[in-house]
């Protein structure tokens, strides 16, 4: 048994001397290639031009760490819209964990930048110039030659133009695309900071798709080691029907495998000639396995070839294979469901609720209230107002449902498009109007007189 196991010692990659096997995997075609090739490239569509997407002049998303600007669908967060960022994060986090309770890896074969990249961009590049795998391997131990220096010199040519391209469109994504165009256009020496980006963007792509690639996925990614603890035996992955397929034995003209005793698999291989990280599918579930699906289109292949039913690798679950039952929701399931609903709403709710004016008053420390006569009494507060528009908005407080005055120290500043306004008021009660030493006051912001934000403050005085 201990020999039988012996590959979960070790990933595919390495042999045992603890060097690297490179992996040559053959081209495959069939409907689940088909069916990714259309989710990939329609993938790669929207990440290509989601930087020059604009909403309301807006991008559709901008991620600016450096200056704290984030834009989602054209709307404009700040550092205090932090909390709906946490719930967002939450909800995506959930929500890989329970597609990967019900349907194991199927981000990472789908919708996985790295998988996307990797196998539809920079591998159909290597086919195009150095051919099937066999081709790839007989170029690599051939002596170096006019030829080999031609193909592998254009290769990693187009290599590094398309890291340069990537890396620059993902940088849009942080800087925002007139960021990256200012940087091409202008001199080096003004956006030092940003050229030093690219580069280092750039070589990161270039040595992760030539140099580093499936490595991603089964040593750095931690997600690959993390499925073990999420998936359980009710979890669909791509998985080998061992049931039917046991015992292995190649095929023989005419010949009755049952009456022989023989499986359906007829060891030809294929499923792991087309492996991309260079596992047995036929071992069970593995770190490795990205749940890519070219094992399935090359068995079935092969299957329609000796006229056996297709499907002896597909997605199933080990319950489903080895007692041939059903999918079923599991509690755990339902409850993952249910947490993820939750924070779904409240995500929802928070950008619904979410106002264009975003106000921070409060009672300025260490002041205590102020008798500015015999009938009013004073407090003194600061405020920091957030326009998150690209508009200019004109502001004022005002009380709302008791008498007094707002008085702000100086004029009140316009409010620039997407900056903050920060300042000190004094607001002056009447002291008929104070019933308890914090009273409570509901101040409204107006633009043009029209209410765009209100809230409620403490009022500290004497009590009558």
């Amino acid at each position: 048994m201990a020999e039988v196991e012996s590959f979960r010692d070790r990933i595919s990659t390495v042999d045992k001397e603890g060097k690297r096997v490179w992996i040559y995997p053959k081209k495959v075609k069939g409907k689940f290639m088909r069916y990714r090739s259309w989710v990939s490239y329609t993938l790669l569509a929207l990440l290509l031009s989601g930087p020059f997407l604009r909403i309301n002049g807006e991008p559709l998303l901008m991620l600016n760490v450096i200056e704290r600007q984030f834009v989602l669908f054209g709307q404009i967060f700040w550092p205090e819209d932090f909390h709906i960022f946490l719930i967002g994060t939450l909800c995506f986090m959930l929500f890989i964990v329970l597609f990967t309770v019900i349907y194991g890896r199927l981000f990472c074969g789908w919708i996985c930048p790295q998988t996307i990249f990797m196998e539809f961009v920079f591998r159909k590049v290597e086919y195009w110039i150095e051919g099937d795998w066999r081709d790839q391997q007989a170029l690599d131990r051939a002596p170096w030659s006019a030829g080999k220096w031609m193909k592998k010199g254009s290769k990693h040519l187009i290599f590094i133009v398309l890291s340069v391209f990537i890396s620059n469109i993902l940088l849009m994504y942080i800087i925002g695309s007139d960021g990256v165009l200012s940087i091409i256009s202008d001199n080096p020496s003004e956006h030092l900071g940003g050229l030093i980006a690219m580069i280092v963007f750039s070589g990161a792509f270039y040595f992760v798709y030539s140099k580093f690639r499936e490595q991603v996925c089964t040593t750095v990614c931690p997600y690959g080691r993390l499925q073990g603890v999420m998936m359980d035996r009710n979890s669909i992955v791509v998985a080998y029907d061992y049931v039917r397929g046991e015992s292995r034995a190649k095929i023989r003209k005419g010949e009755d495998r049952k009456l022989a005793q023989k499986g359906d698999c007829i060891d030809c291989h294929h499923c792991v000639d087309v492996c991309p990280t260079g596992i047995d599918i036929r071992n069970g579930v593995q770190l490795e396995c990205i749940n890519c699906t070219l094992c399935i289109d090359a068995c079935d292949a092969m299957m329609k070839q000796v006229n056996l039913p297709a499907g002896l690798i597909r997605y199933s679950s080990e319950e489903g294979i080895a007692n041939s039952r059903p999918f079923t929701w599991t509690k755990r399931i339902l409850g993952y469901t249910a947490v993820l609903a939750v924070l779904l709403g409240v995500f929802v709710l928070l950008l619904i609720t979410r106002t264009d004016v975003e106000t921070i008053l409060v009672r300025t420390p260490g002041m205590l209230f102020q008798e500015v006569d015999s009938n009013r009494v004073q407090n003194v507060y600061s405020y920091k107002l957030i326009n998150k528009t690209k508009r200019d908005i004109p502001f004022e407080f005002r009380l709302i449902d008791r008498r007094g005055e707002i008085k702000p120290v100086g004029k009140l500043p316009l409010l620039k498009s997407k900056s903050l306004a920060e300042g000190s008021l004094f607001i002056l009660l009447d002291k008929g109007e104070i019933h308890s030493m914090n009273t409570k006051l509901r101040i409204g912001v107006f633009e043009n007189n029209v209410m765009v934000e209100d809230f409620n403050i403490s009022f500290v005085g004497p009590i009558q």
